[in-house]
């Protein structure tokens, strides 16, 4: 994943039509979803970054490209640690 702070926030206000100064996080996956990446605002624009050595970052199946999914904080928590079993039975995607 190349993309950086200001290629994720164009990213978030041309296809998800929101503004990545909302307030909101936003997480993005690579190709081989070893890395994942999380744009915030939290006294300006901030960019968490995580590679895995080994596995790869499981993410929900989405039936439109341009929906989103809700995490709640415990969720996102157990995104970034990699205990996937749990969240993906918690996820609720909507649109």
């Amino acid at each position: 994943m190349r993309k950086g702070l200001d290629g994720l926030a164009a990213l978030v206000q041309e296809h998800l039509k929101k503004y990545p100064s909302s307030g909101h996080l936003f997480a993005f996956r690579g190709k081989k979803a070893s890395t994942l990446k999380i744009l915030g605002d939290g006294n300006g624009l901030c960019l968490f970054s995580k590679r895995l050595d080994q596995g790869s970052f499981i993410w929900p199946r989405m039936s439109d490209p341009g929906g989103t999914v809700m995490l709640s904080p415990a969720q996102l928590a157990m995104l970034i640690e990699g205990k996937i079993a749990n969240l993906l039975r918690r996820i609720s995607v909507s649109k």
